[in-house]
């Protein structure tokens, strides 16, 4: 949906479907899309966040009748797409996942070519009207980071599709724009540590240089051009699991001249007391197939662990002292009390508050991709009613009164 020139567009992440495959996702786009157009947008264009996995993008690269099949699709249901997780790179769904969501990492090859082939097939299947982005991984899992050569590395082939970028745009006049998602225990984690890697990697001296060979253009003109091609996304549950002001890490990013290319509506799982009721409640959380990374805020102090069965281990050998959690689990974003734990809602209306009072991107999006691992108490209706919920809601803080942050 377009809510103006202010606010953007807004969709949910396709993500939460079936769609490791192109045939998975080509069928969860006619079940759902439809479906859920007709419940928040049904007389105005609809537009949506598609998920392209790399099989997907080798099916849609190596066949051109169905990328017209997809183009002519959308225009008959008056649907467009104007952004893409190309952030998990094989299967996402029915199977553990964990840190092999950062496999391949922007390190390697694959990597390159995938998200390249994305931006290709965006320029050719969304609107002249928009500048569609695609979302991808913060690099690489932090572990694999064990020298600064790794660090030029990933560098060097992510400056290398900025280039891919910049000569598309040339060729085709589409501008598709590239943004990296930090994400907890990832080698982007904080919006500090975010910010300091553009600066000292990407805007730096040395970084204009690269670009300027790579793009075989003028350093002068590249160091516009990188942050025309190359952003964030800004994911609030991420940085609400790094306990951030999360009214603060967004004027950070403005202030560093860091173009948030997409603005990501996403509650975590917040526990304000750890007690042995609201562990016990958490149980339940605890057998997903996603990694469920865990931040302890105890006596000032924090401490990041993998898992929340890590967090809870840790507890059980030592339950003194006070503390709070912040957990990786994107819950419903129109969730706010859940008993004995709560969600960090608060962190996205602060946030789509900074946004209605200076635009931080044209961009939005819901991404609450874990209705499948949800626990059964949770799930009130089909997924219809359930993304179709969160967009409703959303919508309506977004064209709701700005409020001082």
């Amino acid at each position: 949906m377009f809510l103006g020139d202010r606010l953007g567009h807004l969709a949910y992440s396709t993500l939460v479907h079936p769609g490791d495959t192109w045939a998975e996702m080509r069928e969860s786009l006619e079940t759902y899309a439809p479906a859920v157009k007709a419940r928040v947008s049904p007389d105005d264009p609809y537009g949506l966040s598609l998920r392209i996995s790399a099989a997907s993008a080798a099916t849609l690269t190596t066949d051109p009748l169905e990328r017209k099949r997809l183009k002519a699709w959308l225009d008959e249901h008056d649907m467009y797409v104007y952004t893409v997780n190309a952030f998990p790179y094989g299967p996402f769904k029915g199977r553990v996942v964990m840190e092999s969501v950062y496999e391949p990492d922007w390190a390697t090859e694959d990597r390159v070519a995938y998200t390249c082939q994305v931006a290709d097939i965006l320029a050719e299947i969304t609107p002249d009207s928009v500048d569609p982005s695609i979302q991808t991984a913060p690099l690489a899992f932090r572990p694999n980071v064990t020298s600064s050569e790794y660090v030029e590395g990933l560098t060097e082939n992510l400056l290398r599709v900025v280039a891919h970028l910049i000569e598309l745009e040339r060729r085709t006049g589409r501008r598709v724009k590239l943004a990296l998602e930090p994400e907890p225990f990832c080698f982007l984690e904080t919006t500090e540590e975010t910010v300091r890697y553009f600066q000292d990697h990407v805007y730096s001296t040395t970084g204009t240089a690269r670009l300027a060979r790579l793009a075989g253009l003028p350093a002068s003109e590249v160091a516009g051009l990188v942050r025309r091609h190359l952003g964030v996304v800004f994911d609030i549950c991420h940085q609400s699991v790094a306990f951030e002001d999360i009214g603060a890490s967004l004027r950070l990013f403005y202030a560093a001249g860091i173009p948030i290319f997409k603005l990501q509506a996403a509650a975590a799982l917040w526990v304000p007391e750890v007690t042995p009721e609201a562990v016990a409640a958490l149980e339940s959380f605890t057998d997903t197939i996603y990694l469920s990374q865990t931040t302890e805020l105890r006596d000032g102090v924090l401490t990041r662990h993998l898992n929340l069965s890590d967090a809870i281990a840790a507890w059980r050998t030592d339950s003194s002292g006070q503390r709070e959690w912040r957990t990786h689990f994107h819950l419903p974003v129109f969730l706010d009390d859940l008993g004995e734990f709560r969600t960090t809602r608060s962190g996205i209306e602060v946030a789509l508050r900074v946004h209605a009072e200076t635009p931080l991107s044209d961009h939005v999006e819901i991404e609450t991709y874990t209705w499948d691992v949800l626990p059964a108490h949770l799930k009130t209706g089909d997924i219809t009613d359930y993304v179709s919920r969160e967009l409703e809601w959303l919508r309506h803080a977004l064209l709701a009164p700005a409020l001082p942050v």
